[in-house]
């Protein structure tokens, strides 16, 4: 049960073109290459024992300890509509706070930080799935791939609608 802990010192100023960059920790959804800003971000679990919370709704993957705390854990795959991983596959969360409470996001792998070039960014294309776009601020247009930034504050919105 291993936590990692994200820095948050600034970072060096951008230049330039690269004035609006942001920094996101990228992750993989179903293959899907997505990134979520580095300041959202609380930490980084390995795969923790999640206790089923009865009738709530099927996002929400159940409640995790974390140093004491309970922490919702949300799928991101069933949120976004993706199919469930083979069974046994091991996922990582990513835990983000929002009105003093914690939220984990499951998702398939946690890759690096990077500051992908502002230029690279595009608003959603007509092309991306409904259920992504809801929760989508864009898309980066890497070398060879697109990454698409999530936005957090629209995927926990329906987990603390009350």
């Amino acid at each position: 049960m291993t936590a990692t802990t994200i820095d948050r010192r600034p970072a060096a100023e951008p230049r330039g073109e690269d004035a609006t960059a942001r920094t996101l920790v990228t992750l993989t959804i179903a293959d899907q290459l997505c990134g979520v800003p580095v300041l959202s971000v609380r930490d980084i679990l390995g795969e923790q024992p999640i206790t089923r919370i009865p009738l709530a709704p099927p996002e929400i993957a159940g409640s995790l300890n974390l140093r004491g705390r309970i922490v919702t854990a949300i799928d991101l795959r069933c949120r976004l509509g993706v199919p469930p991983p083979p069974p046994g596959t091991p996922r990582m969360s990513v835990v983000t706070e929002q009105g003093g409470d914690l939220y984990a996001l499951l998702v398939d792998q946690v890759s690096e930080v990077m500051t992908p070039p502002a230029t690279s960014f595009e608003r959603n294309p007509p092309t991306l799935p409904a259920a992504w776009a809801e929760f989508c601020s864009g898309i980066y247009r890497l070398e060879g791939r697109l990454m698409v930034e999530l936005d957090i504050g629209r995927i926990l919105a329906l987990s603390t609608e009350g």
